[in-house]
C-alpha cells in the first residue's frame, strides 16, 4: 500500500477507471449476447437489439477497451447473423 499521498489518490482513481471499464465491456458482452439470441428466435425487436449492440462494440473500441479489428469483428458477426 502506498504511503505518498498521490500514490495513494492514484491508486483510488485507477480502481474507479477499472471498475467503470469493467462495467462498460460486460454491458457490451450482454447487448451482443442478447442480439445474438434475439435473432436467433427471431424476436420482433431484433434490428434494435442489434443497432445497441453496434453501438457499444464502437463505444467500447473508441475508448480503446478493445482492439478496432475485434470491434469489426464484433459487428460483424452480430450484423450477420441478423
Amino acid at each position: 500500500m502506498p504511503n505518498i499521498k498521490s500514490a495513494i489518490k492514484r491508486v483510488t482513481t485507477s480502481q474507479k477507471a477499472q471498475d467503470a471499464n469493467i462495467s462498460q465491456k460486460n454491458d457490451m458482452r450482454t447487448a451482443i449476447k442478447n442480439a445474438k439470441s434475439a435473432v436467433e428466435n427471431n424476436a420482433d425487436n431484433k434490428q434494435e437489439l442489434v443497432n445497441s449492440a453496434v453501438k457499444k462494440i464502437d463505444k467500447a473500441a473508441k475508448s480503446n477497451l478493445i482492439h478496432s479489428n475485434k470491434a469489426d469483428r464484433l459487428k460483424s458477426q452480430v450484423m450477420r447473423s441478423n
